[in-house]
């Protein structure tokens, strides 16, 4: 099929990427210039694993193009996803700004019978509007075209994107028209090769609803698996051992029940406020999903309180060690990552920090962190910890899951370790001769 993607942020550029893996052809559209001349040279603006050589190999095989100008592709397409931003505002709400812009500029070029999709994660109610900004440019241009709006929500987790589209537990495909049902049907089918019964069809608000829905599940898990690790502390219960004993019970499995600092990232935490507060336009209060939202507020700054109550509130003329500043592991995203917070606070009690990260460095540096001169980057994690009073561990990278202990004591100034992620064994680490706190241990 002839695809147009519109949007080269994450969703959009791993989502075209993947349909031209199955021999699609596929055009992805952007604003940016100067960001869809460097897709051009195979230059890749987000770090995902596989992506790079993914997109250089179908670029050199002609089914993956970039443009910047829509009119001329929607000429010769089949179907066009909207695949945009939609950030979050301050009250929570979805900004539709850039996706209804994309309707209307659609509904100015397109010249033939057409299905939109949208595959950016929007409210209930989304493809109406989308359905109606289209409408009143075809009316404008006195046009009868046939088109239909379908909602087809991703499910991509960062940092295995793209083994999660090629080979996906589910598609979900809201339409309201069998015709475009069975056409996105034909598009999936060469990533179902067992079985279609992972493409679930359905209304299009049940489309819509579903991907909040299960954001906010996700959420929940670790929210309530924090909370638990909390109680834990407090009547002196092991919460890595309670996580093994709950987690065998087949209905509640082991998935997000990991205690931490606490989720991150671009869409756990705008999808459950826009949740919300899609429930408060319709006159409901959803106390669990914002309790879930507050457990995490809270969560993300446990570790930066372990250290002021071992060090004080005073941190002036301490250095702590950051290992991981991005939200997850393969990411470089530092979009609500607990490294954020938990860095800002020490900074503030007035505390050094020396930072690594294999992937996020620049983004911390020049966005997230930029204005902290107290805070320095190193090359590689072992030089981080030089003459540090503590390592503090936020993002478990496969590269800290069995670091040199020996090294780590010798470049601390004291062998003292605030673990994040639970990544060690706490008699182990004591059998080393470290000070260790984790989540949910005493």
């Amino acid at each position: 099929m002839n695809l147009t993607v519109i949007g080269t942020g994450y969703v959009g550029l791993v989502s075209g990427t993947c349909f031209a893996e199955m021999g699609n052809r596929v055009t992805c559209i952007d604003v940016d210039e100067k960001k869809i001349q460097g897709l051009k040279e195979g230059v890749i603006p987000i770090y995902e694993p596989g992506l790079e050589a993914m997109v250089k190999r179908n670029i050199e095989g002609e089914t993956l193009h970039f443009s910047i100008n829509l009119g001329e592709h929607l000429k010769k397409c089949d179907i066009a996803f909207i695949a945009v931003g939609t950030p979050m505002g301050d009250d929570g709400s979805a900004d539709l700004q850039y996706v209804l812009q994309v309707a209307k500029e659609i509904g100015q070029h397109m010249q033939h019978s057409l299905i939109i999709v949208d595959k950016s994660t929007v409210p209930v109610g989304t493809a109406d509007k989308v359905r109606q900004a289209i409408q009143n440019e075809l009316e404008k241009r006195k046009l009868n075209i046939e088109f239909h709006v379908v909602s087809n929500p991703e499910f991509l987790k960062e940092g295995d994107a793209i083994s999660d589209f090629m080979k996906p537990d589910r598609v979900v495909v809201g339409s309201d028209d069998e015709s475009a049902t069975k056409k996105m049907r034909t598009l999936y089918s060469p990533f179902f090769r067992s079985s279609m019964d992972r493409l679930i069809t359905m209304d299009v608000r049940s489309a819509e609803m579903t991907k909040y829905v299960a954001n906010a599940m996700l959420a929940t898990k670790i929210s309530f698996m924090n909370e638990v690790a909390n109680i834990c502390e407090l009547v002196g219960a092991d919460v890595n051992k309670v996580r093994i004993g709950i987690g065998s019970d087949s209905r509640i499995g082991y998935s997000f029940i990991y205690p931490g600092s606490g989720y991150g990232g671009s869409c756990f935490p705008k999808d459950v406020k826009a949740l919300k507060r899609t429930a408060q336009e319709h006159g409901y209060t959803a106390d669990l999903i914002s309790a879930v939202e507050d457990v995490n507020d809270r969560q993300k700054m446990v570790i930066a309180k372990k250290v002021v109550d071992r060090f004080g509130a005073d941190l002036t003329g301490k250095t702590f060690a950051i290992w991981g500043l991005a939200f997850k592991p393969q990411t470089d995203d530092m979009r609500e990552a607990p490294a954020i917070y938990i860095i800002k606070d020490l900074v503030k009690r007035g505390a050094k920090v020396q930072a690594y990260d294999p992937k996020a460095m620049d983004e911390a540096q020049h966005f997230y962190l930029k204005d902290l001169p107290a805070v320095s980057y190193y090359h590689s994690k072992y030089e981080t910890l030089q003459g540090a009073d503590a390592m503090i561990l936020l993002t478990e990278w496969k590269e800290f899951r069995s670091p040199d202990f020996e090294e780590l004591k010798q470049q601390l100034n004291t062998p003292i370790v605030f673990d994040g992620r639970n990544q060690y064994n706490d008699q182990m680490m004591q059998d080393l001769g470290f000070e260790y706190f984790q989540i949910g241990k005493k």
